[in-house]
């Protein structure tokens, strides 16, 4: 089911959007814009949702485990 919704634009932009008509489907352009924007919003909300999620996941390596295990590694070597 289709809702109505309406907008203010200055005259001048009236009159040119009433100029075009012929050219530009204005209903079919707003309506493209407003289902692409939301779009972006959504998208943009998905992945801040997700970077939180990594930010907040508890990974289960302790802190310096990286240098500990190349020092590790080395000494094998040795």
């Amino acid at each position: 089911m289709s809702e109505v919704v309406s907008f203010k634009v200055k005259r001048e932009i009236k009159q040119k959007m009433e100029l075009y008509r012929t050219e530009v489907n204005w209903s079919e352009e707003l309506r493209g814009f407003v289902e692409q924007k939301i779009a972006e919003i959504e998208a943009k909300k998905g992945v801040n949702k997700i970077l939180q999620e990594l930010k907040d996941a508890d990974w289960g390596f302790q802190k310096g485990i990286s240098s500990q295990l190349t020092r590790e590694d080395r000494d094998a070597d040795s």
